[in-house]
């Protein structure tokens, strides 16, 4: 179940500026330590723990070489990463430089299966007041609809080049 928080704060500008409104977040969860998801990785595969280890490190120092130098990297079982940046665009060659970048950012692109699972995802919406009483607590009946900013036509990975210029 994906917990939801929903604060009543005062918006400081724009057209409701002074006003109340319920803001949605995703509850804030913990992070977790690396030696807790090979713990976890261990009982589920019947690997013991040195041998899962000792993979975990490679494939993460895989990914991060192989991402480096432009390739889209699969991540294990959750979908792609690549990195990109979003930079300035200029009308004359001769000012191409790297100074135009403004973001260096990753993109992850999900599999199917993580979106069906997100899609699956029950929601549980918690509301808070503003001085932090619980009023009402909602459980989710909507459809289920992804967004995908990086694919907003919702098919897979349409977008493979650099975001330059946006």
């Amino acid at each position: 179940m994906i917990k939801i928080k929903a604060v009543e704060q005062k918006l400081m500008v724009g057209p409701k500026a002074g006003q109340y409104v319920y803001m949605l977040g995703a509850e804030t969860y913990s992070s977790l330590v690396e030696s807790k998801v090979i713990e976890e990785a261990s009982l589920r595969s019947g690997i013991q723990k040195g041998a899962l280890q000792a993979a975990f490190s490679a494939i993460g120092e895989t990914i991060k070489a192989w991402a480096t130098e432009g390739h889209s990297v699969p991540v294990p079982g959750l979908g792609t990463m690549r990195f990109s940046v979003n930079a300035k665009s200029v009308s004359d060659v001769n000012m191409v430089a790297s100074s135009l970048i403004t973001t260096r950012k990753i993109i992850f692109t999900p599999s199917t299966d993580v979106k069906k699972a997100l899609k699956e995802a029950a929601i549980s919406i918690t509301c808070y007041d503003r001085n932090g009483n619980v009023v009402k607590r909602v459980n989710s009946s909507d459809s289920g609809g992804i967004e995908d900013p990086e694919n907003p036509s919702g098919g897979e990975d349409a977008g493979a080049g650099d975001d330059l210029g946006q």
